[in-house]
């Protein structure tokens, strides 16, 4: 390769992370629906007014960035929204959720479950299980209350109200002992989990089963599912939940971060 075609390829490349950088200032700047003036855009890009225009040149031929014709305003094209929506299309909750599933259980030594919700019911829809230590009845499948699981009280904590009051709205049979019956204590609960990021099933479900789980959130930041880490009551010990609950919060996010949801920002930062 000559030294021409080196700084020809240089100069592409540097032309195309500009032009990138255009296209991520228009995105992040939704409150302006009109769209960024040239002086705006080339001031919060850091790119001179002259270069914008030259770069944005292609952007607007695909359609990936659009100008108003009377205004002069950049806002994101058509085009853009296409992208977005194949790779929307292309995402699948398991998929994007097992390699984080699998490190987790890695970490904790405990099995993890994935869920989601279907009416007042969890499903289960994964599982990723550590065969050399405790081995847990729950199958992909299967399904339980939501009110009485650390998954369901996950997803519940970030639901809207209609669907938490349906829940609520039928009696709460006791499963065990420690099952929480009452809707307003419940409600407390619900609360409890959005102001630590994770839930907890302290023996609700199971007589000898102690499991924390977070929220998994969509690209619209709506909740879609949720991740547990259960064992024991001998093994996932009161301290144990304190220690794995903060861990699956965050495994949560970064699951949550594949499904196109800007909650995970903070991780990045």
């Amino acid at each position: 390769m000559t030294m021409t075609e080196i700084a020809e390829q240089r100069n592409s490349s540097s032309s195309l992370r500009k032009a990138l950088r255009l296209l991520s200032v228009i995105s992040e700047n939704p409150a302006v629906p009109e769209g960024l003036a040239l002086t705006e855009l080339a001031k919060i890009s850091g790119i001179n007014k002259s270069t914008v225009l030259r770069l944005v040149s292609p952007l607007i031929d695909e359609n990936l960035i659009d100008r108003d014709r009377v205004s002069g305003k950049f806002r994101l094209g058509f085009g853009s929204l296409r992208l977005g929506q194949s790779y929307l299309d292309s995402l699948d909750l398991r998929s994007a959720a097992n390699e984080e599933l699998r490190a987790l259980m890695r970490e904790t030594a405990n099995t993890v479950h994935l869920v989601i919700l279907s009416g007042h019911d969890v499903v289960y829809v994964d599982k990723v299980e550590d065969e050399a230590t405790v081995r847990m009845a729950s199958r992909v499948g299967a399904t339980m209350p939501a009110y009485c699981t650390a998954v369901g009280k996950a997803i519940m904590a970030y639901s809207s109200e209609e669907v938490v009051s349906s829940i609520l709205s039928v009696p709460l049979r006791a499963i065990t002992p420690k099952t929480i019956t009452d809707p307003a204590a419940l409600r407390l609960e619900l609360a409890a989990v959005r102001r630590r990021g994770y839930s907890i099933d302290d023996r609700e479900n199971e007589p000898e089963v102690r499991c924390v789980a977070a929220p998994i959130f969509n690209h619209d930041d709506v909740v879609v599912a949720a991740l547990s880490v259960s064992s024991l009551t001998s093994r996932m010990t009161p301290a144990k939940v304190r220690e794995v609950g903060p861990m699956a919060a965050v495994v949560g996010l970064r699951i949550s971060a594949k499904l196109g949801s800007r909650r995970a920002a903070a991780l990045t930062k």
